[in-house]
C-alpha cells in the first residue's frame, strides 16, 4: 500500500511544479509587454498612463496570486491540459490588452473579452473541484474544497460577471460619448474605477488566501 501512495505523491509534486513554472513564465511574459508598452506612454501622457499600467500591474498580480493559490488547494495528478491551455490563452489576451494602453475604447473592450475568458476558467475548473471533493478522506480536506467551491461559485456567479458588466459599459459610453471620454479624458473616471475594483479583489484574494492557509497545511500533512 505504500508504493502507490508514495508514487501519486511524487507525481503529484511534479503536476504542482509544472503549474507553478507554467505560471511564472507566462505572467513574465505578460510582464514584458506591459513594460514595453508603458515606457514612452509614461514619459508622454503620465497621469492617464500611469492608471492604465497600474491596471495592468493589477491584472497580473491577480492572475499570479489566483493561480498560486489554485496550484496549492486543487492542483494534483493527472496533469489537467485543458485548465493549461486557458492559462496559455489568459497570457495572450494579457499581452494584447497591454499593446493598448493608449487606446481607451480598445483597452476597455479587450478588457471585456479577457475577463470573458477568465470567467469560462472559473467554469472550466469546477471540475477539478468536483474531482478533490470526491477523493478527500478527511475532515480538513472536505473543509478546504467547501472553501475552494464557495469561492469558485462567487466568482462565477457574481465577481466575473460584474467585472465584464463594468468593462462592456465603459466602452460603451466611450464609444457612444467619445468628445467627453475621449476629447476631455472623461476615461480617466473609467478607468479609476476599474484599477480600484482591481485593488479591491486583490484585497478579497488576500483574505481567502489567509482564511484557507491552515486548511492547505493539514491536507498537505495527511496526503
Amino acid at each position: 500500500m505504500t508504493a502507490p501512495t508514495d508514487g501519486r505523491r511524487e507525481l503529484d509534486s511534479v503536476v504542482i511544479n509544472i503549474e507553478l513554472t507554467l505560471v511564472s513564465i507566462i505572467q513574465g511574459v505578460a510582464l514584458f509587454f506591459l513594460t514595453d508598452n508603458a515606457r514612452g506612454l509614461l514619459v508622454t501622457n503620465h497621469m492617464s498612463a500611469s492608471l492604465y499600467v497600474a491596471a495592468g500591474l493589477c491584472v497580473i498580480f491577480i492572475f499570479w496570486s489566483r493561480s498560486v493559490i489554485h496550484t496549492l488547494t486543487l492542483i494534483r495528478w493527472p496533469l489537467e491540459f485543458g485548465h493549461n491551455f486557458f492559462y496559455i490563452a489568459c497570457a495572450l489576451g494579457e499581452a494584447i490588452l497591454f499593446s493598448r494602453l493608449d487606446n481607451p475604447l480598445a483597452w476597455f473592450q479587450l478588457s471585456t473579452a479577457y475577463a470573458g475568458i477568465v470567467w469560462l476558467l472559473f467554469i472550466y475548473d469546477m471540475r477539478l473541484i468536483r474531482a478533490r471533493i470526491a477523493e478527500s478522506r478527511a475532515d480538513s480536506e472536505r473543509a478546504l474544497y467547501a472553501f475552494a467551491r464557495s469561492d469558485q461559485l462567487l466568482n462565477i456567479r457574481l465577481l466575473a460577471p460584474l467585472l465584464i458588466a463594468l468593462n462592456l459599459l465603459s466602452a460603451f459610453v466611450i464609444w457612444r460619448w467619445p468628445q467627453f471620454f475621449i476629447a476631455r479624458a472623461g476615461h480617466i473616471w473609467l478607468i479609476s474605477i476599474q484599477l480600484l475594483s482591481f485593488i479591491g479583489y486583490l484585497f478579497y484574494t488576500s483574505r481567502y488566501f489567509s482564511a484557507i492557509a491552515p486548511l492547505v497545511l493539514r491536507s498537505r500533512q495527511i496526503n
